[in-house]
């Protein structure tokens, strides 16, 4: 579980990046959830774009990340941003301490 000083910071970090894949009307399946699971493992953070095609809304998103113990920073606009700690890589994202 983020602290409100750790998703602010992970928020800052978001903004420089791009939406790396898209939830259009196929929703939420496994091939999304594989795709997302296999970027964090590399990046810890990313940001995904919901097209207006797409039926799906924020909550149901975020309940389907969470099952994987996927985190939801943020949802902006038609944009979420996720994170997911690997503390294998070697230039990981050092996130505030928690209090």
């Amino acid at each position: 579980m983020l602290t409100t000083k750790q998703k602010v910071y992970l928020r800052s970090l978001a903004q420089k990046i791009k939406p790396v894949c898209q939830i259009g009307k196929d929703g939420l399946s496994d091939n999304l959830m594989e795709t997302v699971l296999n970027y964090l493992k590399k990046h810890e953070l990313m940001k995904i774009s919901i097209l207006q095609n797409s039926y799906v809304t924020f909550d149901e998103a975020e309940e389907f990340f969470k099952e994987e113990g996927i985190e939801f920073v943020q949802a902006i606009g038609r944009q979420i941003v996720l994170y997911k700690e690997n503390e294998e890589l070697e230039d990981r994202i050092k996130l505030p301490i928690k209090k």
